[in-house]
């Protein structure tokens, strides 16, 4: 179906091995994909060189008022650039930003989203944005979280976790897929084969788990450590690909903030599976 199939998530929830995964299936190489080359197979919506190449213009001359004019633009720009569908990829929440949708709906076929237990999101977000733990807990808990525009990087808007989770799940007309981080990591061939049942592909055992192989942490940590990684902190101060495991959490918070999250986000926790009925963190 021509047009942008986005790959949505909230940050550090697996939008980077979902990635990966694509790649190598789509590319079903000899040898996995290097992570640096992710770009190539996926577009980023929030990069300002794509600006650039539709307008003609350089980052400095953008205003926030020709952003919001051109990102419309741009992405029916991205749907129109292959024949069938596109993939890009988006921390963005699917919800209006300066009267302006930041997820173009004459541009869409479809989405991915994939949602992680916000526990964890909050212990990786930390370690990534290189905060303390009670500021990871906090940030995914404002309704107004944006992460800030960088160098060659536009803002994003993410909001609170629950509400991001929400703008995407709930999105009306939106054809969807969600995949769980969880069951990524716990029933990898289920949950990948899936995946192709929604892209109208056909269950090639052989290849999905070759893709599933060449998109493993362990593989794009390993990618990671001998040729580094473009999407990782410029400084250096923190690893992209940290620990890859679900329920790091529980070494990592206080029963404090534990209690945090839960009333912030529990109702959507408990859609996803992440509390019991009794309302505590399942698992």
């Amino acid at each position: 179906m021509p047009g942008i199939l986005w790959l949505a998530s909230y940050p550090k929830s697996g939008n980077t091995w979902l990635r990966a995964y694509l790649a190598n299936l789509f590319s079903n190489p000899a040898r996995p994909v290097p992570i640096n080359d992710l770009p190539n197979h996926v577009l980023g919506d929030n990069f300002l060189v794509h600006y650039e190449q539709f307008s003609g213009r350089k980052e400095a001359q953008f205003s926030a008022e020709d952003i919001v004019r051109l990102r419309p633009q741009v992405h029916r720009w991205f749907a129109a650039s292959r024949r069938d569908t596109v993939l890009v990829k988006t921390h963005n929440a699917c919800v209006l930003a300066d009267g302006q949708p930041l997820i173009t709906p004459a541009a869409t076929a479809g989405a991915i989203y994939v949602v992680r237990n916000p526990m964890d999101v909050a212990v990786s977000f930390a370690s990534h944005y290189q905060v303390d733990i009670q500021r990871g807990v906090d940030l995914i808990c404002d309704e107004n979280h944006r992460l800030p525009s960088v160098p060659g990087q536009l803002e994003q808007v993410l909001l609170s976790w629950s509400t991001h989770v929400r703008s995407w799940t709930k999105a009306p007309g939106m054809r969807l897929h969600v995949m769980r981080y969880e069951d990524m990591t716990g029933a990898p061939y289920k949950t990948f084969a899936g995946l192709s049942g929604f892209l109208g592909l056909p269950e090639e055992r052989k290849r999905i788990m070759r893709a599933i192989r060449f998109s493993s942490f362990r593989e794009l940590k390993k990618q990671e450590r001998a040729t580094g990684f473009v999407e990782a902190r410029p400084d250096g101060k923190a690893k992209f690909f940290r620990a890859g495991k679900a329920g790091g959490w529980r070494a990592a918070l206080s029963e404090d903030q534990v209690h945090q999250i839960v009333e912030a986000h529990g109702e959507t926790m408990a859609e996803f599976g992440y509390l019991d009925p009794a309302g505590k963190p399942a698992g």
